[in-house]
């Protein structure tokens, strides 16, 4: 679903209760509900329909995607549920097998463990999981806390709507669709953990409602995002798909969503809003850290980041619009 429906459905569903640190009322990526004045547990639960054609990558990828939400809010991963839709007409027992195969690889890295999940017949195959993890209630790291001044840092690269959009309708150079699929299977979980040790104001995954629909979710009622178009990472392949059209219906939406809420200015590339807006599976980190730790941050996780990490803009006083591209 798209942003606007998405919230109009949720919007009579939040529960009340002391104990609930996040709730569903802010767009977070996770909930959070303490335990007790040391410990606070984290749930998410996402899945997603086949993005490259292996099944084992695909597992990769999906998990990745869903345990994301937990590291997004500063937190650890400890236990996982797989959930299954499984097309029994069109894929082998063998090629599920390799898809929870993948799906736990991931879960392992980040030092979760499966403890099982469920399984249905679907006419179209979905993956992906339930996810709880674990956070001092003091060390949440919230969506729509950014300070004014801060920078933000975008730790992987746009274009996946459109990259996985090409790879399904066989467009992509096996090369580009490999280096696609590393990206979407990296674990956000290091750098969320390194972020830990510098001065964070405000962290969110980038997935289905693009780098602008995220950035909406994290503005709050005294700031706005600045987004340097040009200094945004990308793969480049992106580019040309979207000039021939090659645009998922998710980041076709998202620009109809952020067409008033986003002020464009003048002499921007002709993709820069088709890239800003489009959806992205397992996407990076949109981070806002201190101006002085950045580069240093930025530094440290080079290698996890495949050397795409970014200062793509900074966090300013309530403008005209709350998010505007330069």
């Amino acid at each position: 679903m798209g942003p606007g429906d998405l919230k109009q459905t949720l919007c009579n569903l939040s529960p009340k209760d002391e104990k609930i640190l996040v709730g569903f009322d802010t767009a977070e990526d996770a909930s959070v509900y303490q335990i007790n004045e040391d410990q606070a547990i984290v749930q998410t639960l996402d899945f997603i329909t086949p993005v490259v054609d292996d099944p084992y990558i695909y597992g990769q990828i999906a998990a990745a995607n869903s345990l994301s939400d937990v590291f997004a809010m500063g937190a650890e991963v400890k236990t996982a549920l797989n959930i299954v839709g499984f097309d029994k007409k069109n894929l082998s027992s063998e090629a599920l097998g390799e898809i929870l195969n993948g799906g736990n690889e991931k879960i392992k890295e980040c030092g979760g463990l499966l403890l099982g999940g469920h399984t249905i017949e679907s006419p179209e195959m979905y993956y992906g999981l339930s996810v709880t993890g674990i956070i001092h209630p003091n060390d949440v790291v919230r969506n729509n806390t950014s300070k004014i001044g801060h920078v933000l840092i975008l730790t992987k690269p746009l274009g996946m709507g459109i990259l996985t959009t090409a790879i399904k309708r066989d467009l992509l150079e096996e090369k580009v669709a490999r280096h696609c699929a590393d990206i979407m299977a990296s674990l956000n979980y290091l750098p969320s953990k390194i972020m830990r040790k510098y001065d964070v104001s405000s962290c969110t995954d980038i997935t289905g409602f693009g780098l602008l629909g995220h950035s909406l979710e994290s503005v709050n009622e005294l700031t706005s995002f600045s987004i340097e178009c040009s200094a945004v990472p990308l793969v480049t392949d992106a580019i040309a798909l979207s000039e021939d059209n090659v645009i998922p219906g998710g980041t076709k939406k998202n620009m109809k969503y952020m067409e008033d809420k986003v002020l464009y200015m003048s002499g921007l590339a002709n993709y820069c809003k088709t890239i800003l807006c489009d959806a992205q599976t397992s996407g990076g980190l949109l981070i806002a850290m201190d101006r002085n730790d950045a580069k240093e941050y930025i530094k440290e996780i080079e290698d996890l980041s495949l050397g795409y990490a970014s200062i793509i803009g900074e966090v300013i006083p309530k403008g005209a619009k709350d998010i505007i591209v330069h």
